[in-house]
């Protein structure tokens, strides 16, 4: 065994190195972050008081995990150029949240005094058992997205690393678990800052060595001639369309409904840094996914069959075309970019479980010993997410447009429409989420529901239960947020 470790060490020593640095790194803003956390406010949301430019690139880091670098990138050699669709879709899911939900979830949360999504669903529309239908919403969504990321960073230890897949996952566990207890939201948007830097670099690097590897630019063409090729160049080949845009919805929804991409706005310190994160965020989405997104297409090119699970298509390209020194980097930006969404993702949950479940059942704690739950929940959900992981219940692509849906269908027109209409009430949330869950659930065994994502049909009918019953229902709005409303409009 330990013969085994020393050869691993010394085969893959450049990757060992950079892992090395990259971990003192993690180690040096956990220690900074727990440094600057003195209350709950810094645990969970930083304070209120951080700007546009770390928290733009932490909105893209959060999101682009080994869910982009490893799915979504080797989702193209299966669906073909349709899938580029992602691109534009990416930016204008992103432009919605940053001008249609930003300004007003950041100023609703602090005059709120609102630290998760939830409790802000509570405060909303004064209904304790409609906060508490969210936290389970979140935390049962985080799970399917989490496994997503543990099994892509799993994938990629295993075949570039030749670690097994097992050890991997426990790897992963440790490390993410041990410095997101550590640092809290201050120590994860840091962390999230270089790693979008670094993912940038690595986009560049992984498109540029894919394309030369595949014999230029222009070599995109000549899949159409491969076996199975033509299929690529057309609407509906590789995939029907109607899969082809419920996917892209249900991953990219996420930016409008997911806490932690929303916990990002409650952070930010005023109107010019929305302005300031909303073009920050947008651009690097733009240029990052033009890169990632035909990644697969040029594989195709490279590997002109045998390869049943798109979810190896990079791992091979890095064990089998990169070079050892680009091979390391980008090995290094992956773990980067899934550990700055694991981190975020546990830090939800983790909040969410105290603030919106513990809290309410064992309630009076002082705000060290919520802290201190907190840490605890962090260590809980990162080992079962860890034990899920072991034996994945999907692929990376499936898995995470899943948990988007699930979010859309529930949290779309509660969070939308409860920031933009003072109509609304407990009972309202609570019809819509049982309306999208049910739906989701369900839709499978709707005769000709292949035509149709469920996504569609579960985000329309919980909007339409929601309106339908905000309308015979009695307005929960509190004079706060009547008064948000109007300030808003006046200004």
């Amino acid at each position: 065994m330990i013969d085994a470790v020393l050869g691993n060490l010394r085969e893959f020593w450049m990757v060992h190195t950079l892992l090395a640095i990259y971990t003192v790194m993690l180690a040096h803003h956990a220690w900074s972050g727990k440094r600057q956390t003195k209350d709950l406010a810094d645990y969970y949301v930083g304070g209120r008081s951080m700007g546009g430019w770390v928290i733009g690139l932490s909105f893209f880091a959060t999101y682009a995990s080994t869910n982009s670098f490893v799915g979504f990138s080797g989702r193209t050699y299966a669906w073909g150029l349709p899938w580029l669709l992602f691109i534009p879709a990416s930016v204008a899911f992103c432009l919605f949240a940053w001008i249609v939900v930003a300004p007003r979830l950041r100023s609703f949360t602090a005059a709120m005094d609102s630290l998760t999504i939830p409790d802000f669903i509570g405060f909303r529309f004064n209904s304790t058992a409609a906060r508490v239908f969210a936290a389970v919403i979140v935390i049962a969504a985080s799970f399917f997205y989490m496994t997503a990321v543990f099994k892509g960073i799993g994938n990629l230890l295993e075949v570039f690393l030749e670690i097994p897949y097992k050890i991997s996952i426990v790897i992963v566990f440790f490390v993410v678990m041990t410095y997101t207890m550590i640092g809290g939201f201050i120590s994860v948007v840091k962390t999230d800052a270089v790693q979008g830097v670094v993912m940038m670099l690595a986009a560049v690097l992984l498109f540029a060595g894919t394309v030369s590897a595949a014999g230029g630019l222009g070599s995109i063409l000549e899949v159409r001639a491969q076996p199975g090729g033509e299929e690529l160049f057309t609407w509906g080949g590789g995939v029907a369309i109607p899969v082809l845009i419920g996917t892209m919805v249900a991953g990219l929804v996420k930016f409008v409904v997911e806490p932690r991409q929303l916990s990002r706005f409650f952070a930010l310190e005023g109107d010019k840094a929305i302005r300031t994160g909303m073009i920050v965020s947008s651009v690097t989405f733009a240029a990052v996914f033009s890169l990632l997104i035909p990644v697969g297409m040029y594989a195709r090119r490279i590997f002109p069959s045998g390869i049943d699970d798109t979810d190896l298509v990079v791992p091979r390209l890095l064990s089998e075309v990169f070079g050892q020194g680009t091979s390391a980097f980008l090995m290094v930006a992956m773990v980067a970019a899934a550990m700055s969404s694991l981190d975020s993702v546990l830090l939800v949950m983790a909040s969410t479980a105290e603030r919106d479940l513990a809290a309410i059942v064992v309630p009076g704690r002082s705000e060290k010993q919520e802290m201190a739950w907190t840490k605890g929940w962090v260590a809980l959900f990162a080992f079962i997410t860890m034990l899920i992981s072991l034996n994945p219940p999907g692929g990376i692509v499936e898995l995470t447009a899943f948990s988007g849906a699930l979010y859309g269908a529930c949290f779309f027109p509660t969070l939308v429409l409860g920031l933009h209409w003072k109509r609304g009430n407990g009972n309202a949330v609570i019809g819509s989420f049982v309306t999208g869950i049910v739906v989701l659930l369900t839709w499978t065994f709707v005769p000709g529901s292949e035509i149709i994502h469920e996504i569609f049909p579960a985000m329309l009918l919980s909007t339409g239960a929601y309106v339908g019953l905000s309308l015979i229902g009695t307005d929960a709005a509190s004079e706060t947020v009547l008064r948000l409303m109007d300030g808003d409009k006046a200004s």
